[in-house]
């Protein structure tokens, strides 16, 4: 049981004491753990105190269990907007107030944990605004019988696809699409390494960010990191490609517009296509 495991370290740093009636930290109507207040006790000569160190402990345990990660609104493949959801995160304050009464009056055996809501940051709202105006858009070709190249280059699609970059925000291709792994469906494919062609897990991926580069290469845009490979590549013409690896080279730019871009992504039938969005009124700042 977690009590035990939690408790357990306590007592590593804890004298021991009679224990008194478990303290059930609650979250969605469930348990979510149960602790010992006297664990939480520092002795000074004739006084209890809380040990903040403990507590510090205690928040920072519980926290990653009740965190929620908000969703921004997006547009489904019908460019409709999809709503927003909010997160949530424990609140410290009103936690340590709530476990402070508990343990100086010890007149209950339970705690809802308190939580605070966390904003997205796109909502419907600045969506609505930034999907309509076109500023940019450019696209690329593969073999679509190439199962392996064309899952990869549709997953990375999916995860920049919906991204908005807000005025001087720096995006980076590797963390918004993360790091490729088999566990993420990507599959081994070709790839360019030094010149010379091998096998990769993620092999494609470059024609996505090589698409997004040609189509974010605007006055408002200022290009932070870029490289291309060593070979000349066929989906793009010479020195227009971005190659990017995980432990290697990145694809960043930052946005210099006075209105954020959205970053509208597909990949199907053997096309990459990539549009780019943002206000009506948007326009590019002064260097």
């Amino acid at each position: 049981m977690k009590v035990i495991l939690l408790t357990s370290l306590l007592l590593c740093v804890t004298p021991l004491y009679v224990l008194a009636e478990p303290l059930h930290l609650i979250d969605k109507n469930e348990v979510l753990e149960t602790v010992h207040t006297e664990q939480y006790a520092l002795n000074l000569i004739d006084e209890i105190f809380i040990d903040e160190k403990k507590m510090e402990f205690l928040i920072d345990y519980l926290n990653p269990l009740v965190y929620s990660e908000p969703q921004n609104a997006m547009l489904d493949k019908y460019g409709t907007i999809v709503p927003e959801k909010p997160g949530f995160k424990l609140d410290r304050q009103n936690f340590i107030y709530s476990f402070q009464r508990v343990f100086y009056n010890g007149k209950q055996n339970r705690i809802t944990i308190p939580k605070k809501i966390v904003f997205p940051k796109v909502d419907s709202e600045l969506l609505a605004e930034i999907k309509t105006n076109e500023i940019s858009h450019y696209s690329t070709f593969f073999k679509k019988g190439n199962k392996e190249r064309s899952t990869n280059i549709e997953i990375a699609t999916k995860a920049i696809n919906n991204h908005v970059v807000f005025p001087g925000e720096k995006f980076s291709f590797n963390s918004v699409v993360g790091k490729r792994t088999e566990e993420k469906g990507y599959q081994r494919a070709p790839v360019i390494v030094k010149g010379e062609l091998s096998e990769d897990i993620g092999g494609g991926i470059c024609q996505v960010s090589s698409t997004l580069y040609n189509a974010v290469d605007l006055p408002g845009i200022e290009m932070v990191e870029r490289y291309s490979h060593s070979r000349s590549v066929p989906y793009v013409p010479p020195g227009r490609d971005a190659t990017v690896s995980w432990y290697g080279p990145d694809f960043t730019f930052i946005n210099k517009y006075s209105h954020p871009i959205l970053i509208r992504a597909t990949s199907e039938n053997g096309r990459m296509f990539i549009r780019i969005f943002s206000s009506e009124s948007v326009e590019s700042k002064p260097n």
